[in-house]
């Protein structure tokens, strides 16, 4: 996903008539620092041990909540961060192209 924002602010930047290049620069920027935080970010783990728990099946419970609880935070955050440097793309086109791309619907 990243990488496909970054390559329509790339386009967008050298094709499309009016848009603001450095707005664009800066929002690929943007881009690469929400991937390496996201990336960083996909390493967690469980802070209990089966040890802890009555009953293995117990513990697999509390694992996998914990386990999809931390990846739906991630998500959450990331589809976030997204949506604003979504707007901020579509804030850095031109008037004209706005109208177009709304044409192409």
């Amino acid at each position: 996903m990243c990488g496909d924002m970054a390559a329509e602010c790339i386009i967008a930047k050298t094709v499309v008539p009016g848009v603001d290049a450095e707005v664009m620069s800066n929002i690929v920027v943007k881009i690469a620092r929400l991937q390496d935080a996201t990336l960083r970010k996909m390493s967690f783990s469980f802070d209990k041990v089966a040890a802890d728990y009555e009953t293995p099946a117990a513990y697999n419970k509390a694992r996998s909540e914990y386990m999809a609880k931390a990846y739906r935070s991630l998500k959450g955050e990331f589809n976030k961060q997204v949506a604003e440097i979504v707007k901020e793309m579509n804030a850095a086109l031109p008037q004209e192209q706005k109208d177009l791309n709304k044409q192409h619907k």
